[in-house]
Formats: C-alpha cells, sequence, structure tokens
C-alpha cells in the first residue's frame, strides 16, 4: 500500500511538474508573440473533428496546374496536384469574422520566398499603431513563404506564431505552419486553382 501511494504521488508531481512546464512555454510564447492581427490568448477551441480527406471532383472541373481547396469551417487546406500523385491535407487559421472572409474561385499570381508585409489600408483604419511595414524575418506575419492570389491583400501564407494555426485568427489570409507552406509551396505553380469554401 506504501508502495501505491509513492506511485501516486510520484504520479501527481510528474504531472503538476508538466503543467507547470507547459504553462511557463504558453506564457513565454505570448511574451514573445510575433502576432499583429489581434489577441488570441483567450481561449479559442480549435476545430478538429471535421478535419477529413476530400476527393477534389466535386470542388474542380480539372486539376490543371494543381487544385488548393480551402474550407473555412474545418480550418483545413487540400491540395491535389496536376497528376493527381499528391494529396496533403494541413491544418490552418482562417480569418477572425465572417466580413473578413472572402469565398469563392482564385489562383495563384505570385509565389514569394521571404516575403514583406504591408498592412491594408482598412487594416491600418482599425490599427493605427500597427507598423507600415515589416520586412523579411521571424517578425513577418506572413511567415517564410506566402502565396499571393488574384485577389487584392490574400494571401496563403506561413506564420511564426503557431498558436494561430487551427483558429479563427487573420484578417482574411490563410496561415500554415512555416514547414507546411514551404512544402506546398514546391507543389504549385504560377496559375494553382484554389477554391475557398
Amino acid at each position: 500500500m506504501a508502495q501505491n501511494i509513492s506511485r501516486r504521488l510520484s504520479r501527481r508531481g510528474f504531472l503538476a511538474a508538466s503543467a507547470a512546464v507547459i504553462g511557463s512555454q504558453a506564457i513565454g510564447q505570448t511574451n514573445n508573440s510575433t502576432e499583429i492581427e489581434g489577441d488570441i490568448s483567450q481561449s479559442v477551441r480549435r476545430n478538429i473533428s471535421s478535419f477529413r480527406t476530400l476527393e477534389w471532383q466535386p470542388y474542380f472541373a480539372n486539376l490543371d496546374r494543381g487544385a488548393i481547396l480551402v474550407d473555412i469551417q474545418s480550418r483545413a487546406l487540400h491540395f491535389w496536384s496536376a497528376d493527381e500523385s499528391i494529396y496533403r491535407l494541413y491544418p490552418t487559421s482562417v480569418p477572425l469574422s465572417d466580413d473578413l472572409t472572402r469565398l469563392g474561385k482564385t489562383e495563384v499570381v505570385q509565389k514569394v520566398v521571404g516575403p514583406e508585409w504591408r498592412p491594408t489600408p482598412a487594416m491600418r483604419e482599425r490599427n493605427p499603431e500597427w507598423p507600415e511595414y515589416i520586412g523579411p524575418g521571424p517578425e513577418n506575419p506572413l511567415g517564410t513563404h506566402a502565396l499571393y492570389l488574384s485577389w487584392q491583400y490574400y494571401r496563403i501564407h506561413g506564420t511564426h506564431d503557431t498558436r494561430k494555426i487551427g483558429r479563427r485568427s487573420s484578417n482574411g489570409c490563410i496561415g500554415l505552419y512555416n514547414e507546411h507552406i514551404a512544402e506546398l509551396f514546391g507543389m504549385t505553380e504560377i496559375g494553382t486553382q484554389v477554391l475557398l469554401i
């Protein structure tokens, strides 16, 4: 019995220590955040329940130049290569609200490694304290790579703030972990079709 109590105490101690370590990492992340688009430190439910694979046929007539489907509700990005040999499914961040969300068909018109960031006029109006420009690097909200879409100001890009993925946390763009956008960047081309639903 003494041995069982000892095991319980050491297990409790382990759990308490683990919670303390996790909590300290979260605090550190908040203090060193590159968050520009808004405070997401409040508890926000991530949407993983509907994170599932999909077929491309209900959404695209063909896979010419590949296809990207972004499902705002499930917060997932699906990619199919033109020859159907590659399928990828990535968790994403999505726009904060419906008024910032744009749905429909567009395409990749530019690919940039180490993108620069400038807030849109609407962002500057809402947040005049934001900087007018952030160059490439760890402070840049666009992460390491960006796919520019035919819609002005809309991009699929990386983020250095990994807390944003799986949440409604952007001003309209679709965010991916930097390692995921780097992989997607390598598989897409100018003209890759994109559909946001």
